[in-house]
């Protein structure tokens, strides 16, 4: 089962992050803006995260299993639709309906793992799952700038539909059914659930974090195929190369960080990673050789993988219904990741690529400083009331 959530959360991540590095093409085929196409990120990524809110309690009381069937069902047809996508409006629409569709398959496999596995060993599971969304990212960026003068984008699409569909296959044969309450959660009962999440310190900051990392980490990632292009007139097939080991830490480091996260805590992990992100961002914003960037890009992978899993371990350990936490979650990061993309552009358009990727540096940095006294507590013998 653990195979099988891995390889579908790679799939889902591969999807979403394959979009940005096409993003000069994709300007080009639909004879639009640069700026008009790379509104797509933000159109998958905050409607993805608006129905998180939805399918966590829809999966507490139809069960874990029906939700994600649904939506790698729903990945399937509509990853195959949107290679007919003839415009960037269109293609912008279909982005969104994915978003909507597909939203399933990852916080609730999270959740899952939630209810199957014991907080002293969840980390490694968790890195598992995550190291499969690392790996997502990794392929996705690559296979979009590298794949697509070779199958053309809607064939990247294509793919990614035929994925979808033997993951579904495999699914109905390897979902566990969970647990299910007897009756649907009143909207009230549900608004009160998430805000009991965030009712205790450990919650606020904990989604505090998760937001403040994914507006640093997208932010940047989304327009990284734009920086390429104007500042070492990359083309596709440069920028595939360049950007081939964004994820890649987290692919082979995963289960190794969850493991040291069960085992030391997360106190010192976590604001180390928004450290290095925080350096990650000020070092892009020099005027560094390509192979420095490159360097820089998997850099800024780890801090990504040192932050991202470990909050979601502790995000699984906060009190009450496991798929209202997860889906909370999920909705903070994604909205971030939206966020993020839309706010480094307002800066970028105005100021350019050093003013904005300073201004995230600096701004990450003061996070990092913050988090040293925030996650103090989070060590393995750390009671859950804290």
């Amino acid at each position: 089962m653990l195979a099988l959530l891995t390889a579908a959360a790679f799939v889902i991540f591969a999807q979403i992050f394959m979009v940005a590095p096409l993003i000069p093409r994709l300007a080009e085929v639909f004879h639009a803006s640069p700026d008009l196409v790379g509104l797509a990120v933000p159109a998958y990524l905050i409607p993805y995260g608006a129905m998180v809110l939805v399918w966590g309690p829809v999966s507490e009381h139809l069960g874990r299993r029906p939700v994600i069937l649904g939506s790698l069902a729903a990945l399937t047809v509509l990853a195959a639709a949107t290679a007919l996508a003839g415009s960037a409006g269109a293609f912008i629409g279909m982005r969104l309906a994915t978003a909507i569709g597909a939203s399933g398959v990852v916080p609730i496999s999270l959740a899952l793992i939630g209810d199957l596995v014991p907080y002293q060993r969840r980390g490694h599971a968790l890195g598992w799952l995550f190291g499969g969304m690392a790996g997502g990212i990794a392929v996705g960026a690559t296979t979009g700038a590298l794949g697509e003068p070779l199958v053309g984008w809607p064939g990247l699409f294509l793919a990614a539909a035929a994925a979808g569909l033997v993951l579904f296959v495999t699914a109905l044969a390897l979902l566990p059914k969970t647990p299910r309450s007897a009756a649907p959660p009143a909207p009230r009962t549900v608004a009160a659930g998430y805000l009991n999440l965030l009712r205790p310190a450990r919650g606020r900051r904990t989604y505090t974090y998760v937001l403040i990392n994914a507006l640093l980490h997208s932010g940047i990632y989304t327009w990284l195929g734009v920086y390429l292009t104007q500042r070492f007139g990359l083309g596709e097939f440069g920028i595939g190369l360049t950007l081939l080991g964004y994820g890649i830490p987290g692919l082979l480091l995963g289960p190794v960080i969850g493991r040291l996260a069960d085992r030391y805590g997360r106190a010192r992990i976590i604001p180390a990673g928004v450290a290095l992100g925080a350096v990650c961002a000020l070092l892009l914003a020099t005027p560094l050789p390509l192979l420095a960037v490159q360097a820089t890009i998997v850099a800024l992978s780890l801090g990504y993988d040192m932050t991202q899993p470990p909050l979601g371990g502790i995000v699984t350990d906060l009190p009450g219904h496991g798929g209202l936490a997860m889906g909370l979650n999920v909705f903070t990061l994604f909205t971030g990741m939206g966020l993020g993309s839309l706010a480094f552009q307002a800066v970028l358009l105005p100021a350019g690529f050093t003013a904005a990727l300073s201004s995230f540096g600096v701004a990450a940095l003061v996070a990092a400083v913050v988090a040293l006294p925030a996650f103090r507590h989070e060590r393995p013998e750390r009671s859950s009331t804290v």
